[in-house]
């Protein structure tokens, strides 16, 4: 069983950077292809980034791609988000997730294990 627990988020202008942070216990890290996904006020859950076992593959949702960097760290059981020229619309609470399946995946049902969520807010 993992337990993931996020941090990080909070309140940034326009424009600004955040770094999330998401730290696993109680499995192997390694073991784990990890995602990041978000849920704004009012929608479904989205797919933002993903990051296979070894770190060598990264996947990201169009919106975010070139502001968004995922990565991990698996000597701290450790995978981030650092966020970059944030906008209004990246507003939501950030999910991280670990999937024990082989190739990376932006389905949440393929995602075995969910954090609490760390809430993200933009103001314009």
């Amino acid at each position: 069983q993992v337990q993931l627990v996020e941090s990080g988020g909070g309140l940034v202008q326009a424009g600004g950077s955040l770094r999330l942070s998401c730290a696993a216990s109680g499995g192997t890290f390694s073991n784990y292809n990890m995602g990041w996904f978000r849920q704004g006020p009012g929608k479904e859950r989205e797919f933002v980034a993903a990051i296979t076992r070894s770190g060598s593959r990264t996947l990201y949702t169009n919106s975010v791609k070139g502001r968004f960097t995922i990565s991990r760290d698996n000597a701290e059981n450790t995978v981030y988000l650092q966020m970059n020229s944030l906008k209004p619309e990246d507003a939501a609470v950030y999910y991280c997730a670990a999937d024990p399946t082989v190739l990376l995946s932006l389905l949440p049902q393929r995602y075995d294990y969910w954090g609490q969520g760390t809430q993200v807010t933009v103001s314009s």
